[in-house]
C-alpha cells in the first residue's frame, strides 16, 4: 500500500459494535440521518444477518461482518458495479494473506473456495433526501466458521488458507485494499481495469453453469462479463447477457 493510499484509508472512519441487527440496516440508519459517509460498521455478530434476495446470513462470533457506507459514489445507474469493486478488494486482501487461486469469486456477489461459500457481498442503495444516493456495500465473510444445512457447500477461510484467519486480520487488510480498488474504479470510469481484474478471478469461467432467475433456468457456457457487469452466457441459442439470477457452477458442484 502506497503513501496515496494510506492517507486515502485514514479519511474512513471505523465503528465496531459488539452485536447489531445488521450492519447494512445500522450503515442505512446513519446515512438517512445525515453521515457524510467513508464509514465502517464492524460487527462482532449480526442478528438479523441477511444476504441477497433477502436470504438470511447467519452471523455468529468470529467472522467478519462489515458494511461501509458511501454517499454519491456515481450515478445511479452505475451503482451496482461497486459489488464487483469490493470483490475486487476482498481478493486482494485475501491474495495478501497467501490465498491460492482455488478461491474465486462467483457472479454476482460470492466468494467461493473449491466450490464452497466462503463470502457475500451485498450492494443496497438508499435515497436521500437532498437527491443523493447512499450506497451500503456489505461483506460477510466466514473467517473461523461456516453455516451448516443450507442448499449449497459453505466452508472458512481458516481452511482454505491452512491457517486462523482472525475477522481484524483481514479487515485491516480489506479496508486498504477497498480504497485501492475504488480509486481503480473512479466513479465508474475505470470500470474495464475492475472488471478485468475480476475476471482473473472468476468462478466457472469458459465452463459450463446453470443460471436460476425469474425466467427460469438455463444452461450454457460462461462467456465472459461485458461493460455493465451482466453475465454473458453462450447458450444453444448464441449469446445472453444475464443481468440477476443465482449461478450454479455444473463441474464443480456449488450452488447459490
Amino acid at each position: 500500500m502506497d503513501e496515496t493510499t494510506q492517507n486515502l484509508a485514514s479519511d474512513w472512519r471505523v465503528e465496531r459494535l459488539a452485536s447489531t441487527g445488521s450492519t447494512n440496516d445500522e450503515a442505512r440508519r446513519r446515512a438517512l440521518d445525515g453521515d457524510a459517509g467513508r464509514l465502517w460498521i464492524i460487527a462482532r455478530e449480526q442478528t438479523q444477518g441477511r444476504g441477497r434476495r433477502g436470504r438470511v446470513w447467519t452471523s455468529p462470533p468470529g467472522n467478519l461482518y462489515a458494511s461501509a457506507l458511501l454517499i454519491d459514489p456515481s450515478p445511479v445507474a452505475i451503482a451496482a458495479q461497486i459489488g464487483f469493486v469490493a470483490g475486487v478488494a476482498l481478493r486482494r486482501a485475501l491474495d495478501e494473506l497467501g490465498a491460492g487461486d482455488e478461491v474465486r469469486l462467483k457472479w454476482p456477489n460470492d466468494l467461493v473456495w473449491r466450490g464452497a461459500k466462503l463470502a457475500g457481498l451485498l450492494v443496497e442503495g438508499v435515497a436521500l433526501g437532498d437527491g443523493r444516493l447512499a450506497c451500503i456495500v456489505g461483506i460477510g465473510v466466514n473467517c473461523t466458521s461456516a453455516p451448516t444445512g443450507l442448499a449449497y457447500a459453505t466452508d472458512h477461510l481458516s481452511n482454505a488458507l491452512g491457517r486462523a484467519i482472525s475477522a481484524e486480520n483481514l479487515f485491516a487488510r480489506l479496508a486498504p485494499c477497498f480504497v485501492e480498488a475504488l480509486a481503480l474504479w473512479r466513479c465508474g470510469a475505470g470500470f474495464a481495469a475492475i472488471r478485468a481484474q475480476w475476471l482473473t478471478h472468476a468462478a466457472g469461467l469458459g465452463g459450463p453453469i446453470r443460471i436460476a432467475g425469474a425466467q427460469g433456468s438455463r444452461e450454457g457456457a460462461f462467456e465472459t462479463l461485458d461493460e455493465q457487469g451482466r453475465l454473458v452466457l453462450r447458450g444453444a441459442n448464441g449469446l445472453e447477457a444475464v443481468e440477476a439470477g443465482d449461478l450454479f457452477l455444473i463441474k464443480e458442484g456449488a450452488g447459490g
